[in-house]
């Protein structure tokens, strides 16, 4: 807080009939003119202006008699697109999962594990040790060489 003198304290003392009770009798009622007023501190929250303007619209709101609870047409218009908009792409999918002939989910299906062999084919190809990657090399490149003599 802040320091007094003595000699002012001793005053305030004085001037105390119940004994000290500072939430009855605050320092700064006496009117003496050496003490400091304290001030009432600002808000961070209220000071800031996001916070001005939400409290603003808050009240233009409740002027119009806009409830709480209801948007600006604007987000409504957009929030009603996005909900359209996945509807329709989830009917987009369902028909094409049903236009799927059997001969198509076939192919589908052996694309998918010819996908997924490949793929355990080159973590096991990284896996592997470098000597052998290079055997395998020599062995392709002696087969071609061979090749060309014989033709």
């Amino acid at each position: 807080l802040f320091c007094l003198p003595a000699s002012m304290y001793t005053e305030i003392q004085r001037e105390r009939p119940d004994g000290g009770n500072i939430l009855t009798h605050p320092d700064y009622i006496d009117g003496n003119p050496d003490l400091i007023k304290p001030k009432k501190l600002l808000n961070p929250v209220k000071a800031s202006k996001s916070h001005q303007e939400l409290h603003r619209e808050l009240l233009m709101n409740h002027k119009r008699g806009l409830g709480v609870e209801s948007k600006p047409e604007l987000q409504r218009v957009l929030e009603h697109r996005r909900r359209d908009l996945l509807i329709k792409q989830k009917k987009e999918e369902e028909e094409a999962k049903k236009l799927q002939s059997p001969f198509e989910k076939e192919l589908l299906k052996r694309h998918q594990r010819l996908d997924q062999l490949e793929k355990e084919q080159e973590k096991q190809e990284d896996h592997a040790p470098e000597f052998i990657k290079v055997k395998e090399n020599l062995r392709r490149t002696s087969t071609v060489t061979g090749n060309e003599k014989a033709a």
